[in-house]
């Protein structure tokens, strides 16, 4: 059950060129599940949806990465509600679309710019409680730049035999080892049993339509794909 609650928050880091983090001290513990997400209450009729980044086991302390342009308002103003207050009133947790941990199927998380902190959210639960079972992260952006935790991936992809981490740029030059082009291409081009795998995905509201329809298309059943924006497409 989702509570209202005034948390301290501050922006922690930039992690690209426009996106950043925020850190958010709750005052007191609350659980939620990997994928989950809090609403940021702007006003009486105004709560905005952020994915938590933070892996359940962190139950006081939530990050959140906020992608905000000078022309994407709806991020900006919670941006500089942090900076001038230094606070947030947040209603969570919230969302049906968060990690079945106790399923065994191979795991292909699909995430396309800043939905990368929905998958992370699971992807941390998944390390840390189900190491085995195969899981696959593809994170789609316009360029390498904005794959802010690129490196750390990497990392992680080499620790656990049974990760695997596939970025997919627009945009590359030099000897890019990965995808080019749309991230739900490679993940078709890549997964030979996609009917078999749980899906997750997390984006834009039309990439994740997309995924949907040519997943179906390809015999996907639609009980085995998970994201909130299904439930409003």
């Amino acid at each position: 059950m989702s509570q209202q609650m005034t948390c301290k928050a501050d922006v922690s880091r930039q992690l690209a060129d426009a996106v950043w983090e925020v850190r958010l001290q709750l005052p007191n513990p609350v659980e939620f599940k990997a994928g989950q997400y809090l609403m940021v209450v702007m006003g009486e009729r105004d709560k905005r949806p952020f994915s938590i980044a933070s892996c359940p086991s962190s139950k006081s302390e939530w990050l959140l990465h906020i992608g905000a342009t000078p022309d994407n308002s709806y991020a900006m103003e919670v941006l500089d509600k942090v900076r001038a207050d230094g606070e947030l009133e947040i209603d969570a947790p919230d969302g049906i679309a968060y990690y079945r941990q106790e399923n065994t199927q191979p795991v292909v998380l699909i995430a396309g710019g800043t939905g990368f902190s929905y998958t992370y959210s699971i992807l941390q639960q998944h390390l840390r409680l189900s190491p085995e079972r195969p899981l696959t992260l593809y994170w789609g952006s316009k360029s390498l730049a904005d794959l802010y935790l690129h490196e750390e991936l990497e990392r992680l992809a080499d620790e656990y035999e049974q990760f695997d981490y596939h970025p997919v740029v627009e945009d590359a030059s030099g000897n890019w080892p990965y995808s080019i082009g749309l991230v739900h291409h490679a993940v078709m081009a890549r997964e030979q049993n996609l009917a078999d795998c749980e899906i997750y995905a997390a984006g834009r509201f039309e990439m994740v339509r997309v995924i949907r329809d040519d997943f179906v298309a390809r015999n996907v059943p639609l009980e085995n794909l998970y994201g909130d924006a299904l439930s409003f497409i």
